[in-house]
């Protein structure tokens, strides 16, 4: 399994300089959670960005990681906003891999019980996945990319009805 880190709201910092949440240049709140675990997990830090701020290449680039990888399953950390979206591309070209997208509401400095949920669940399913697809792992819920969606009016992950 790679754990592969693109940012999002899960990493963000108060940055006490600017008064703002910055995603920093790192994988800190990542490996502060995997400390807890008994297993190794490889762990690749590859965009660093708000999830608003992702565009095509940057989709294009965990795709390529993706591609040239020899694990079969992996598990991004990923902004909420546009998890929606990487999941969709990501769908038109993998259908012989597992990919669970995960992330937080809220910065894993503010909230460190969310995220490590996130990433716990997102962790645990993997290792117990047998169906290839891409997978997005919020709020309590694993399923398929397009059977969740982010109800912005009430901050959490829903099921489509």
């Amino acid at each position: 399994m790679l754990i592969l880190n693109s940012g999002g709201t899960f990493n963000k910092r108060y940055n006490p300089l600017s008064g703002e949440l910055d995603v920093p240049y790192d994988n800190l709140a990542i490996e502060a959670i995997l400390t807890n675990s008994d297993c190794v997990y490889t762990l690749a830090g590859v965009i660093y960005k708000d999830s608003l701020e992702m565009d095509l290449q940057d989709r294009k680039q965990l795709a390529n990681i993706v591609s040239q990888s020899n694990e079969c399953v992996f598990v991004i950390v990923h902004g909420t906003d546009t998890m929606d979206k990487s999941a969709a591309f990501l769908s038109e070209i993998f259908t012989d891999k597992i990919i669970i997208l995960t992330g937080a509401m809220r910065p894993f400095e503010i909230d460190k019980v969310e995220a490590s949920f996130n990433l716990g669940m997102a962790i645990g399913f993997a290792k117990a996945a047998h169906e290839n697809g891409i997978y997005i792992c919020m709020s309590g819920h694993v399923k398929k990319w397009d059977a969740l969606y982010k109800n912005k009016q009430l901050g959490k992950f829903e099921l489509v009805k």
